[in-house]
């Protein structure tokens, strides 16, 4: 079994990805909209979640154990991007996406009461 990858040049344009999205997102505008978009797409996620756990019935505390679960790597994943070097856009994104996706389940909640 090999001890490293091979340096193709996928390889190598999937790890310039977060530097080429970091340059690209200077922008104010680009990287508000960015984030604007992650934003909805964590809340679409969220709000589904809670339309398919509510129309199912079944498997309400397992669906919300691993949602938690899911939003607990985030906020791992955050400090541990804070610590290495990589660009603050990407820990911005998963920001966003977490806070959306909370959004959305809290949104989904409220209209049950």
């Amino acid at each position: 079994m090999s001890e490293r990858m091979q340096k193709t040049f996928l390889y190598k344009s999937s790890a310039r990805f977060v530097y080429r999205l970091a340059d690209w997102s200077a922008n104010p505008w680009r990287r508000y909209s960015l984030l604007a978009i992650i934003f909805f797409i964590g809340f679409l996620i969220g709000s589904s979640l809670g339309m398919i756990n509510g129309v199912l019935a079944l498997m309400d505390p397992v669906g919300a154990f691993i949602t938690l679960i899911f939003l607990e790597i985030l906020i791992k994943a955050r400090f541990v991007f804070l610590e290495t070097k990589k660009p603050i856009i990407l820990v911005r994104i998963f920001d966003m996406l977490r806070i959306g996706l909370a959004y959305g389940l809290i949104s989904e909640g409220l209209k049950l009461l």
